[in-house]
């Protein structure tokens, strides 16, 4: 048993089950929240049913990005739960150095192993502080799994090494616009 689970908010967020009385909406548990673009990106989202949006020489794919002289790197950045085995994840955007960028791409097609890189997160992260310049590392993910963010200091770095707390997940919702407090609390 998690100690999470003493909290009835946890129970009723996991329980698919469970109807909202208020207005019939219904959870599953730890959802992910993911970032279309970095945040410069200016030409707007990758548009339905397209893998990518070209715009003179800046192109947006569903995992690489690149604009002007940066080069940015689709990643996911994980936050354990504190009292549970869950493990929450943005799908941000890491900004590389051209090398590392085209490092990755030859190992993406067998061409050599990517080893992971220096890197600067690209998007403003929803409920979580981070400076304008978040230095981070890029990890290699497991066979076949987008590479892991880990930030190299600071609130970001304490989150990923200690936890979040449920109340500080539930934050994180509520300021990407998917405030679930009250459906948790009836």
């Amino acid at each position: 048993m998690n100690l999470l689970d003493l909290d009835i908010r946890w129970r009723r967020f996991n329980d698919e089950d469970r109807t909202c009385p208020c207005c019939g909406r219904q959870f599953n548990g730890v959802f992910d929240i993911g970032f279309d673009h970095p945040d410069i990106w200016p030409h707007g989202p990758l548009p339905d049913g397209q893998v990518e949006h070209q715009v003179g020489e800046d192109k947006l794919g569903s995992d690489l990005c690149r604009l002007d002289e940066a080069r940015f790197i689709r990643c996911i950045l994980p936050l354990p739960i504190q009292g549970s085995d869950e493990v929450f994840h943005f799908g941000t955007w890491a900004e590389v150095t051209p090398e590392a960028f085209y490092g990755y791409i030859d190992a993406c097609f067998g061409e050599g192993p990517f080893d992971g890189c220096a890197a600067r997160l690209a998007n403003a992260l929803p409920g979580i502080e981070s400076g304008d310049e978040t230095a981070c590392d890029l990890a290699p993910g497991p066979d076949g799994e987008r590479p892991r963010l880990m930030a190299r200091g600071g609130p970001l770095k304490a989150a990923q090494e200690q936890g979040i707390s449920f109340d500080q997940l539930l934050d994180i919702y509520a300021a990407s616009g998917s405030d679930i407090r009250p459906h948790l609390a009836a």
